[in-house]
């Protein structure tokens, strides 16, 4: 069966994260009923990483089989055509082979998470970016954040219902970068720990604001325990970007 990998993007403002639930839009659910108003094939897609409600995504990688084999340039625009009021586009089809699998395949996956730190209301940016009032000291951010880099157990910042069966991820990158009242948070690992992100920002606030600093940080990993960690960061700012293969 034609296997077809697909770029997508999508604002997850007013979807309930990705994965397909029953009478509620979600990234899976508005794709696959694409795929089917333009072939009439149900079909099941499988993505790179399930992202949660709230989260947007600009380089999310899916895949599904067809029993028809399709020109990849006609399957974008065709689903395009469906998607076109829905929150969610394709960027990029391909076809491949079919030992191609979205989430198995990935040796990587990378991850923007955004802040706009200011007093004034967020108008453009309201449900796309994390609005911290207080003054952030980037460079203890950046300075304290290079203790998770590396190979670590993670539980400290682990959300309760992660199903991953261990703990223990390396994390490739995690460095900060700000251009006037915007501050980003770029990180990079083979994958992550559900809420892993969120809680990892969460609490580099802490340390951008001096409520804590890089001992306390160091402290809160070596307790591998959740309670030990920051606050889970809202789900606004996170964007998947980019997924290696």
């Amino acid at each position: 069966m034609p296997r077809y990998k697909l770029i997508v993007e999508y604002d997850g403002t007013h979807i309930f994260g990705w994965q397909r639930q029953v009478d509620t839009p979600t990234g899976q659910g508005f794709l696959e009923k694409a795929i089917e108003d333009f072939c009439g094939e149900v079909v099941t897609v499988h993505c790179a990483g399930r992202t949660d409600a709230g989260v947007h995504a600009t380089g999310q990688v899916v895949h599904f089989d067809l029993v028809k084999e399709w020109d990849a340039f006609r399957v974008m625009d065709a689903l395009n055509a469906h998607l076109r009021f829905t929150p969610l586009s394709v960027l990029h089809t391909e076809l491949v082979g079919e030992d191609f699998h979205a989430r198995f395949s990935a040796v990587g996956r990378r991850y923007v998470y955004r802040i706009i730190n200011r007093r004034a209301p967020l108008t453009i940016d309201a449900n796309r970016a994390w609005q911290v009032t207080a003054p952030l000291n980037v460079a203890a951010m950046q300075d304290a954040a290079q203790i998770l880099v590396g190979t670590h157990d993670f539980s400290s910042f682990r959300a309760s219902e992660c199903q991953s069966k261990s703990p223990v991820k390396t994390l490739d990158e995690l460095r900060f970068e700000s251009n006037g009242n915007e501050i980003l948070m770029h990180t990079a690992a083979r994958s992550f720990l559900h809420h892993q992100v969120r809680n990892m920002i969460g609490t580099l606030v802490m340390v951008g604001q001096g409520k804590w600093d890089k001992t306390n940080l160091k402290e809160a990993l070596d307790a591998k325990n959740r309670s030990k960690g920051g606050p889970t960061a809202p789900p606004d700012g996170l964007y998947l970007t980019h997924v290696y293969y």
